[in-house]
């Protein structure tokens, strides 16, 4: 008995992953909104704490162990330290993928090793099994797919969807074999070689399954990966019988799922057509082509022409994209936008649900400089008053301002959901070239008549803006 509770140890410990489970469910609901991202992140991480403290008690490992553990704490701490305060915005979407991986692959390796304890103990069940067999195929696929993400965004590989011919059949025949070495291993055999053959076999198909997606569908494979970790995670929590693994994983794998569809209901297509249609694999589109601008003419202006139209506005809507994060130009459009508010005018940010590389980019990427959460509005909230908008400045993004996705059928983005900065009374892009956006197709927003394009890198772009609506 605890002395001071009257509560037996079982009892405590239901109780404390109880609390942790609560503080999960808490941090989770506090990350849905900017203003309490934060306390999201220190709720969630407090009960974590409290569940590997628990989880340290209920096993009462040996000394050894328990140095070991410390140990690894300690430079697991230290890794994601470093990352977290070196890695750059622009590589948030990437640093996302591979924490992701690294869970899946750890929910896989702690599965396989429970698996082989109570195997050599002949104390395992079917129960067991299914709950291995499933954190293993799902865990491996998380991490090989989340590995390819990575590669993708990292630029290490090309980000255009990698097809081959009779590549889904070749998927079939690797899917088929695991359903089978799965049903072996569930009903007939408890050979861990057959399990390890299982893993590799999960691990190409996690291979497989993401390289034929585009670089502009990452953000939801991203999303659909994490919510892959969470249930290999809640698999591995029945495999080791340990409830707050089982709460925290399925919270993960229900969150990423709702997310996923969430985008995909943003992009306007099917999650099926985002993960096998392998949009941006041609950069021209029937309907669309590459060409459309190649008999037509863009206005471009200079940065004092430019600031003028700003600062003699009344109301202003910011477009950004993930040019403003490549440029690390959010503190500079923040001063342009504070000058602008000092004149009297109306300053509001556009958020797109898929700009930039992953969910809620822009918004990480804003509130960083400090901008204030009032000012961003969400593409549905925001879309009417573009009619009303003196000037839409569109830095960086492309995709989610493009009108084809209204109008041309026979483009690979059309029924996306867009912002209509085409309402607006004048559309000034930053951009550094005429180059496509991520989907691979041509903006016809940019032969808009009352389109001006200012070519260069954001921020300084944005820079010489900030010279120029001084000066005026």
């Amino acid at each position: 008995m605890l002395a001071t509770s009257g509560l037996t140890l079982d009892e405590g410990v239901s109780l404390l992953y109880l609390l942790a489970s609560v503080l999960f469910i808490l941090g989770l609901k506090q990350l849905s909104s900017p203003k309490g991202a934060r306390r999201g992140n220190t709720t969630a991480a407090i009960g974590m704490l409290i569940a590997i403290v628990t989880s340290l008690t209920e096993i009462h490992p040996s000394a050894g162990k328990i140095v070991l553990m410390i140990v690894a704490v300690i430079i697991g701490t230290l890794f994601g330290a470093v990352l977290a305060r070196r890695v750059k915005m622009t590589a948030m979407p990437q640093m996302v993928a591979a924490f992701n991986g690294v869970g899946g692959g750890a929910a896989a390796l702690v599965s396989i090793g429970e698996y082989t304890r109570l195997v050599s103990s002949s104390s395992h069940g079917v129960v067991l099994a299914i709950s291995v067999v499933f954190s293993v195929v799902v865990g491996s696929m998380s991490f090989a797919g989340s590995a390819i993400a990575f590669a993708k965004l990292q630029e290490m590989m090309t980000g255009i969807p990698i097809t081959y011919a009779g590549q889904q059949l070749v998927n079939g025949i690797v899917l088929a074999a695991i359903v089978v070495l799965s049903i072996v291993i569930i009903g007939f055999s408890s050979s861990i070689m057959i399990l390890t053959i299982l893993l590799i076999i999960s691990l190409v198909l996690g291979v497989a399954f993401v390289l034929p997606i585009g670089g502009a569908d990452m953000p939801v494979v991203i999303s659909l990966l994490n919510a892959f970790t969470g249930l290999a995670v809640a698999a591995s929590g029945f495999a080791l019988g340990n409830t707050v693994l089982i709460v925290g994983g399925t919270l993960v794998g229900a969150s990423g799922t709702l997310l996923t569809k969430m985008m995909s209901d943003a992009m306007g297509r099917s999650l099926s057509n985002v993960l096998f249609a392998a949009v941006g694999k041609v950069t021209e589109s029937a309907g669309a082509g590459g060409a459309i601008g190649q008999d037509q003419s863009v206005r471009s202006g200079t940065p004092d022409d430019i600031g003028v139209l700003l600062a003699y506005s009344q109301k202003v809507i910011i477009v950004p994209g993930y040019g403003l994060a490549v440029a690390q130009a959010q503190h500079v459009v923040r001063e342009l936008a504070d000058l602008l508010e000092a004149k009297g005018v109306d300053v509001k940010y556009a958020i797109h649900p898929v700009a930039g590389r992953m969910p809620g980019h822009m918004n990480v990427l804003l509130a960083e400089a400090d901008v204030k959460y009032d000012q961003l509005k969400e593409m549905d909230e925001i879309n009417d008053e573009f009619k009303l908008a003196d000037v839409a400045l569109i830095v960086g993004a492309n995709d989610v301002v493009n009108p084809a996705a209204k109008t041309d059928p026979g483009s690979p983005i059309y029924g996306m959901p867009i912002l209509n900065a085409e309402d607006a009374k004048n559309i000034v892009f930053l951009k550094r070239s005429m180059r496509p956006g991520f989907a691979g197709i041509d903006n016809q927003l940019m032969f808009d008549p009352k389109t001006i394009m200012l070519f260069g890198d954001a921020k300084d772009s944005l820079t010489k803006l900030v010279a120029a609506v001084k000066a005026s």
